[in-house]
C-alpha cells in the first residue's frame, strides 16, 4: 500500500486552511491501495490558522518561528522521511490548488515514470482558471526559459507549489531544500542531479480568502533574487 503525505504549508490562512484540508479529505477514498494523511505546517501564523487546522482533525505542526515557505515545506519532508511515507504531495493552504488533481499528480510516481510531478496551469487552454498578475506571469515566463535551458527539459510552471514527490526526492529535500522561494530552485537542483520531472495539467483557482503576500514589487524582487540564486548555485556545481 502506498503511504501518501499531503503537506500543506500555511501562514496567516485563516478562512482558507480548514476548507482546503476538508477538500483534501474528500479525495482520500478515491485512490485505491493508498493511505493518505494530511499534515499542516503552521508557519508561526499571527491569526487563527492553527486552531482552524486543528479543528479539521488533520495533523498540525505549529512552528515557533516563521521559517518561510521553504522551511515550512522542508519540515513536511522531514516528517515524511521520519514516518517512512513513499509519496509526498505539496498543496498550498490558500485554496488555489484543487485537490481533485492529486490522483493525476501521484499517478506517474506510483507507476515509476518520474521522481517529481508538477501541476502546471499552462498545459491547459489559455485563460482557464485563475490568472496571476502581469509581473508574476513575466517572472514565470523567465523561469520557464532559464530553467528549461539549464536542465535541458521544458518546464512550463516552475513556480507552481502543487507538486508530488517520490521517496527518493523526499529523502533529498529533507536534507537539502532552498529556503526563501524554493520552487524554481528545486527544479534546477533535481534536474541537474538526474531526477526525472514531469508536468500534469491542472486548473488554478482564486484564493478562497485574504490576499497574497507577494505584491507586484515583491514579485520583481523575488524574480531577481531567485535568478541570482539559480546562477550562483549553477556555478558552484560546475
Amino acid at each position: 500500500m502506498n503511504r501518501i503525505l499531503i503537506i500543506i504549508p500555511a501562514f496567516n490562512e485563516e478562512g482558507n486552511i480548514a476548507r482546503t484540508v476538508l477538500e483534501v479529505f474528500k479525495i482520500k477514498n478515491e485512490i485505491s491501495n493508498t493511505r493518505i494523511d494530511v499534515l499542516v505546517i503552521n508557519d508561526a501564523s499571527r491569526d487563527n490558522t492553527y486552531m482552524e487546522a486543528k479543528s479539521t482533525g488533520a495533523m498540525v505542526i505549529d512552528l515557533p518561528f516563521n521559517l518561510g515557505i521553504g522551511g515550512a515545506v522542508q519540515t513536511g519532508f522531514k516528517f515524511a522521511l521520519d514516518k517512512n511515507y513513499n509519496i509526498a504531495v505539496q498543496v498550498d493552504g490558500d485554496g488555489q490548488h484543487d485537490p481533485n488533481f492529486v490522483p493525476e499528480l501521484i499517478k506517474p510516481i506510483i507507476e515509476g515514470n518520474c521522481d517529481m510531478s508538477i501541476g502546471s496551469r499552462f498545459l491547459v487552454a489559455d485563460k482557464v482558471g485563475f490568472q496571476s498578475t502581469f509581473m508574476r506571469r513575466l517572472g514565470i515566463r523567465i523561469f520557464q526559459q532559464v530553467n528549461s535551458w539549464i536542465i535541458g527539459q521544458r518546464i512550463t510552471d516552475n513556480t507552481s507549489g502543487f507538486r508530488a514527490y517520490s521517496q527518493k526526492v523526499i529523502s533529498h529535500c529533507a536534507l537539502d531544500y532552498p529556503s526563501d522561494y524554493p520552487e524554481p530552485e528545486t527544479v534546477i537542483e533535481l534536474g541537474l542531479r538526474g531526477y526525472h520531472i514531469v508536468e500534469i495539467p491542472v486548473v488554478m483557482r482564486q484564493r478562497l480568502a485574504g490576499k497574497s503576500s507577494i505584491s507586484s514589487m515583491a514579485s520583481l524582487y523575488y524574480m531577481v533574487k531567485v535568478l541570482l540564486a539559480i546562477f550562483i548555485n549553477l556555478f558552484k556545481k560546475r
